[in-house]
């Protein structure tokens, strides 16, 4: 059979199949990355997260440590003794916070020297804190 013979046979109606039709049109690059970058929300990494993490704590712990400074500086001392041989921690009780019960004022002592135990020695300085 003839191409004349054939473009007979095909019928008039006939879709025409077009090459381009499956082509479609592109913004230029860089107003694709200018949308991309307005539409697209920002997201952080595992390791960005970690980072940010950090710098929080840090931030956190800065914060939490100039607060606890601030407030022993807030309580300032009255005076510094140093201990004589014999001398106890109640002793230094009565004789220097007279206005707290023996107990209360050995807690004071204890608290603002550091000490765990109420036993003290011969020679050694101790801060004698103020009572608000």
């Amino acid at each position: 059979m003839s191409a004349l013979a054939a473009w007979d046979v095909v019928p008039a109606t006939a879709p025409i199949r077009d090459r381009r039709a499956h082509l479609r049109l592109v913004p230029p690059v860089s107003a694709a990355v200018d949308a991309a970058r307005r539409s697209a929300p920002v997201r952080l990494t595992l390791a960005g997260r970690l980072v940010l993490g950090a710098l929080l704590a840090v931030a956190a712990l800065l914060l939490l440590s100039s607060t606890v400074g601030a407030a022993r500086a807030a309580t300032p001392a009255r005076a510094t003794i140093t201990v004589q041989a014999g001398q106890t921690l109640s002793e230094l009780a009565v004789a220097h916070l007279p206005e707290l019960s023996v107990s209360e004022g050995v807690a004071q002592l204890q608290l603002a020297n550091g000490l765990n135990t109420p036993a003290i020695h011969a020679g050694q300085r101790l801060v004698i804190p103020a009572v608000p």
